[in-house]
């Protein structure tokens, strides 16, 4: 007579093919996580670009730190950088204005490595 519940081999069997499709599966998520971060660092670079350009239309010249740009509401925080997940690695690039001051002229990710695109993020 055969008892009721599934055989040791039964359940090996199931544990490999539920193993064979995370195989399949993982990768495709891990590549969408990356992507995903990089369209929200693209969308980072954009806002703190036009919020840089704002400011210099309103005051005529460039902040000398980002947090300026928050203190004076031009952006309600210094965005995250997705890909480095913190916010004081952007790398910015200074300009020399009138009177020795040196100006966030443009600002650039600080996260090392490569896009998916193989572009590497600090060219971004």
């Amino acid at each position: 007579m055969r008892s009721k519940g599934f055989t040791l081999i039964e359940l090996l069997v199931v544990m490999a093919i539920v193993a064979a499709l995370l195989t399949i599966v993982t990768p495709r998520y891990m590549r969408q996580a990356d992507r995903a971060k990089e369209a929200a660092l693209r969308e980072n670079l954009g806002a703190m670009r036009i919020a840089l350009d704002q400011f210099y239309g309103d005051r005529g010249s460039y902040p000398e730190r980002l947090a300026d740009l928050v203190t004076l509401r031009y952006l309600r925080a210094v965005p995250l950088d997705p890909v480095t997940e913190r916010r004081d690695s952007w790398i910015v690039e200074l300009r020399d204005e009138e009177g020795g001051r040196k100006v966030i002229h443009d600002v650039r990710s600080g996260a090392s490595g490569n896009a998916t695109d193989g572009t590497p993020f600090k060219s971004w």
